[in-house]
């Protein structure tokens, strides 16, 4: 598991600054403070196709005719750092999705009874995504990145990005840090994008409690070619791995989203950023390797978003009307089976 042992530096200093708790040594030498799944996780669905492995430290969950499977953190979080270690499955894969995100839990009517915002939580949900999407045998697995931001579906600002490593042949780091200030999506130890909070989004920029969610389900109507390509289940079941979970955020109580978090917690949080480094790291990550761009889809948007920074060599890199073609929005298949649609997913390429 090299991807699990070559755990770096950026990572180790991350998880530094949120866990005053952890020693910083331990961490550098690879102890990553983890959970085991019966102490920060439940099972959402999926009934036999979640298993646990490794004294509940490492999470199988498949894909096959019957159903998906999928399973959420126990608790909510308003800020913190999120983070898996996943392999994802080898040979044909064309039509599997896999999620690794953070959104509101889906609310028992028990307590939509007893919050007054239920409905409208609901309704105007934040949401941050890596979504890993499968292809035909011979073609590369792709990661989109998404954010959601008050219920703002129609404004995707999404992402998408080839992989300079075979993410089937071995454990990859997966983390989203989300703070008042800033979200940053990393891939091990490189930072992949940057959002950071923008006074022109007004109020879409992710700020409500959220759980750690983890899935896997067909996509066949949208996720390769536009649906071309479906999910052949002679090479099913199709299994993603989940090690090294990381949960390091301010938890809430479900009722009243009171945070467990004082000011020093939050300001903690917001002083995780970039070091001019890892800005040059990641540009120059972003020029070899993302493919799309929300920002660049005339398509979808004739005018960009206010919070869009348009640099001219990246609006060139993506020329044409839809910012070299994507993908669009859509849901994490809770539930789905094979046969069901992803309502209001756009076709990926």
């Amino acid at each position: 598991m090299a991807g699990l042992l070559g755990t770096s530096f950026l990572f180790s200093s991350l998880v530094c600054i949120l866990l005053a708790s952890i020693s910083c040594a331990d961490v550098v030498d690879g102890d990553l403070p983890v959970l085991a799944f019966e102490e920060g996780y439940t099972q959402l669905f999926g009934d036999g196709n979640l298993m646990l492995l490794r004294d509940g430290k490492t999470v199988h969950i498949s894909l096959d005719e019957r159903t998906g499977a999928g399973f959420a953190s126990q608790d909510l979080y308003l800020h913190g750092l999120f983070s898996a270690a996943i392999k994802l499955p080898s040979d044909y894969a064309a039509g599997v999705v896999v999620a690794f995100y953070v959104r509101p839990s889906h609310i028992p009517l028990f307590l939509v009874r007893l919050m007054s915002n239920g409905d409208v939580f609901v309704k105007n949900h934040d949401e941050l995504d890596f979504e890993f999407l499968g292809n035909i045998r011979g073609k590369e697995w792709r990661i989109q990145t998404n954010v959601y931001g008050n219920g703002s579906t129609a404004v995707g600002r999404e992402e998408r990005y080839e992989l300079w490593f075979d993410p089937t042949e071995d454990f990859h780091r997966y983390s989203i840090l989300w703070s008042q200030e800033r979200i940053i999506f990393y891939i091990d130890d490189v930072p992949i994008r940057e959002f950071p909070r923008n006074a022109a989004m007004s109020g879409d920029f992710p700020s409500k409690p959220m759980s750690l969610y983890a899935t896997i389900w067909d996509g066949s109507t949208w996720a390769t070619s536009g649906g071309r390509y479906k999910a052949n289940y002679k090479y099913a079941p199709f299994v993603a791995e989940f090690a090294d979970l990381v949960l390091s955020g301010c938890a809430v109580n479900p009722i009243d989203h009171s945070s467990t978090c004082g000011v020093s917690d939050e300001r903690r949080h917001n002083a995780v950023a970039m070091s001019s480094e890892q800005k040059l790291a990641m540009e120059r990550l972003r020029k070899k390797y993302m493919t799309y761009s929300y920002c660049y889809d005339r398509v979808r948007y004739p005018t960009p978003p206010p919070e869009c920074v348009i640099d001219p060599e990246e609006a060139n890199r993506f020329r044409g009307p839809a910012g070299a073609g994507l993908a669009g929005r859509g849901r994490h298949g809770r539930r789905h089976r094979r046969g069901s649609s992803s309502s209001g997913k756009v076709a990926a390429y």
